[in-house]
């Protein structure tokens, strides 16, 4: 019976079917006889379907998504579906070449039914409807059809199978037995089965917003992006246009990743060899900054931080200055490293490591406090020492010297310039190991936030704390630990004007931030806005939300999708424990990178990226156009390890779109011998397919349509009266013309006179008559008589969708 059903189903549902059902061994195929069939389907059609929730899904196995601009075709579905444009014109195209075959009778009795069948290819559950979300077997070609509506489809346009399908059990079913037919186009869980799935409130009350689960967590999938690195601290992009992914390793090296996925051969930076690092589990030293000139695609500079053991005693961390090599574009210059700063770190943990550009040009250099416990270090510690550069937010000019011999400068609104006990790179302070820092690039539109600095603070005992860098901001360490006091003696001074974070954790939620990155991207437009982090410790994502009218951040709870959610194929539903960073690529998508192992010799790092199941951008919005990269060594290909949710990658087969091709000139006919038939359309049954009257070319010559009737589709009620008006001229021309006969001397006879002015008057009066009926938005076309133009098919008066 599946055997069968899926035949039925599928253009190659017989080759596929074993992947569904496994055949006992020894068995032997028996073909069943319709009525059997039919049988056995009415049994078991009254078996209850078993109640499941799939999330809507497209037939290209992605989300659904609102289209740029309104369809002209399927507008049921121009708020949210599965067609942009492009493909509500393709449905119209072939929507009506079958109605240029049926004729008028045959539109005014199926067109409707006919169009709410074709356009089930734009349902944001197209896949449910179309058996799509089994990747193991092709897309069937009629969407799954309740009952009800499948009974009266049969009773009145049966005839339109065998131009929705090319399948033959398909076609012999629907011109045998309607409760067989019915039978194989049904779907099994009635709330999925088109017009069924129109009226469920359940489903369709959330269309296009985040999936949650009863908690009210947000359920994110991921693809795996990277695989194979050794504590991955850092990915960023070089603003050049070449949207190639820079990722980093704590040992020191920097690899270069393309749009392809794949990784070059040489790293682009290899600083190994300078770098202090270990394997101990958790060791914060190593490489641990980076970032790009805002004009490294012309001055080919960037800057990097990283850990340094001076003298086998001394440990400092070093900020330097290096450039692209001249000669290839993928690998910087090992000889042009100039340091900037140097600063010695008396404990190994606390280092910082985050490097930026903010929207003002200038470099900003996240320390930590020193390390140990407590910021033990001086009366106040080193995060409120403001002569000190530990605990602290730098900012400096990079793009010249100053008069002492630094090969930087102050910016000269940099808030402690003035103040004799402070130094001049400090921008804020009182921080204890602020870990992932980012720049908001702003809402896409209104570009609100933009150029705001989001930090991860990592805390002591028991807060973590989310920070927005503000000038002169004090952020309370070690008086403070998130919102509540850590120190008392200092907490309880009064001269402190405290920077409060924008959101604090206690270490039962996790123990170690790591800040992330507001989204902004194209392709999951339900994220822009959400900030979204991850705790080092245990492995929790989560995601933080602004009310703008407040300025309030509140908690939204991010986890994984269930099997349900996630299946996409490559979508991924689940990470490594130990989040070292996230990342932004070119065009805003977010990334984070973890690892299963916290060692830096430990090959387990792995790079995700975000993906929101729900509703993606249109196909063609997200689009980007790279600038070529020239590549000289080799590139290794990127081969996924992680399982995915449904253990496949590959789409599922689907047959191309039926074309029709017919002739819209009648058949020619013998001169010697007249007639008035009515020429048969030659790719359609005469007992089923209307027969249409030869159109007069000199009648159609007159009903060319206008340029606005192009670009609309045309209602029910205009397409009617336009086909009218065409068949009463027709008639009336037909009328008021004989053929012509040849003379017994072979030469033609005269043509007959003209009409005369009354029969022309009359005729122009029924036109007139037909145009009121019309919608009123139709305006009378106006056309240039061109005797040489060839004159226009049924669907090309009905439809300028495909042509737009």
């Amino acid at each position: 019976m599946t055997r069968t059903r899926d035949a039925a189903l599928h253009p190659s549902g017989a080759s596929c079917a074993p992947l569904r059902v496994a055949a006992e061994p020894g068995s032997a195929a028996k073909p069943l006889s319709f009525p059997e069939l039919s049988v056995i389907v009415s049994v078991l059609l009254l078996i209850p379907a078993q109640l499941v929730l799939p999330h809507p899904q497209c037939l290209d196995f992605q989300p659904p998504f609102k289209p740029p601009w309104h369809l002209e075709f399927c507008t049921q579905y121009e708020q949210f579906g599965c067609c942009d444009q492009k493909t509500d014109n393709s449905i119209a195209e072939r929507y009506w070449d079958i109605i240029d075959i049926l004729g008028l009778p045959g539109y005014e009795l199926c067109g409707d039914i006919l169009k709410e069948i074709m356009c089930q290819e734009c349902s944001p559950y197209a896949a449910h409807l179309y058996d799509a979300e089994d990747p193991y077997t092709p897309v069937r070609e009629l969407p799954g059809l309740c009952f009800g509506f499948c009974s009266e489809f049969h009773a009145k346009c049966r005839h339109l199978v065998k131009y929705l399908t090319g399948n033959k059990v398909l076609q012999e079913a629907s011109e045998r037995d309607m409760t067989t037919f019915c039978s194989m186009v049904d779907l099994a869980d009635q709330d999925y089965c088109y017009p069924n799935v129109l009226k469920n409130t359940g489903l369709n009350d959330n269309l296009g917003k985040v999936v949650e689960d009863r908690r009210g967590c947000l359920q994110l999938c991921l693809t795996e992006v990277a695989n194979s690195l050794r504590n991955p601290v850092l990915m960023l992009h070089s603003h050049d246009d070449t949207h190639r992914m820079f990722i980093a390793e704590q040992v020191g090296f920097v690899w270069v990743y393309l749009r392809d996925g794949s990784r070059l051969e040489q790293p682009f930076l290899d600083m190994s060899g300078e770098v202090l690092t270990t394997p101990w589990l958790g060791d914060e030293r190593g490489f641990l900054g980076m970032a790009f000139h805002p004009q490294y695609r012309d001055n080919g500079r960037f800057f990097i931080y990283y850990s340094i053991l001076v003298n086998s005693q001394l440990e400092k961390i070093r900020i330097s200055e290096m450039r692209v090599s001249s000669h290839d574009m993928n690998m910087a210059d090992p000889y042009s490293e100039r340091v900037i700063l140097e600063i010695e770190e008396p404990a190994a943990n606390h280092n910082g490591g985050q490097l930026l550009f903010g929207l003002d040009g200038y470099l900003y250099i996240f320390t930590g406090d020193g390390g140990k416990a407590g910021d033990p270090f001086g009366k106040y510690g080193n995060a409120q020492n403001k002569s000190a550069l530990l605990g602290k937010v730098l900012r400096i000019d990079v793009n010249g010297s100053d008069l002492s011999g630094k090969p930087y400068r102050i910016p000269p609104d940099n808030p402690f310039l003035n103040d004799p006990g402070a130094r001049p790179e400090v921008f804020a302070y009182g921080v204890r190991n602020m870990w992932r820092c980012s720049v908001d690039r702003g809402d896409p539109v209104s570009r609100y936030g933009r150029g705001r600095i989001f930090c991860g603070d990592v805390g002591q005992n028991r807060y973590e704390e989310i920070d927005i860098i503000v000038k002169g901001g004090n952020y309370g360490w070690r008086a403070k630990e998130g919102f509540e006091c850590y120190d008392l003696k200092l907490c309880h001074n009064t001269s402190l004007n405290d920077t409060l974070p924008i959101f604090a954790y206690a270490h039962h939620v996790g123990k170690s931030v790591t800040g992330g990155y507001v989204y902004r991207g194209c392709e999951s437009p339900n994220l822009n806005g959400l900030y979204i982090f991850g705790d080092f410790m245990n492995g929790r994502i989560m995601a933080l939300e602004e009310d703008k009218m407040t300025g309030n951040w509140k908690e939204r709870s991010v986890c994984m999708g269930d099997t349900k959610t996630c299946s996409f194929p490559g979508l991924i539903n689940h990470h490594h424990k130990f989040i070292i960073s996230f990342g932004e690529d070119e065009a805003g998508e977010l990334y984070f990178l973890a690892t299963s192992y916290p060692s830096s010799s430990s090959p387990f790092g792995t790079v995700f990226k975000f993906m929101d199941p729900s509703r993606r951008a249109p196909p063609e919005k997200c689009k980007q156009k790279p600038l070529p990269v020239k590549v000289r060594g080799k590139k290794v290909p990127f081969t996924p390890r992680e399982l995915t949710v449904l253990a496949v990658n590959e789409k599922p087969t689907r047959p191309p779109p039926r074309k029709f091709k017919f002739t819209t000139k009648p058949p020619e006919t013998s001169r010697s011998k007249p007639t008035s038939t009515t020429a048969s359309v030659t790719t359609a049954s005469s007992t089923l397919i209307p027969q249409r009257k030869p159109a007069d070319k000199k009648a159609l010559k007159k009903n060319k349509l206008n340029k606005l009737m192009k670009k609309k589709v045309l209602s029910k009620q205009a397409a009617v009266a336009q086909m009218k008006n065409t068949a009463l001229k027709q008639k009336s021309n037909a009328q008021g013309k004989k053929p012509a006969v040849k003379k017994p001397n072979g030469k033609k006879a005269k043509a007959p006179p003209k009409k005369a002015p009354l029969e022309k008057a009359n005729n122009q009066t029924v036109a007139a008559k037909l145009k009121k009926k019309a919608p009123k938005t139709l305006s009378k076309p106006k056309v240039k008589k061109n005797p040489k133009k060839k004159e226009k098919s049924f669907k090309e008066r009905g439809t300028q969708s495909a042509w737009t």
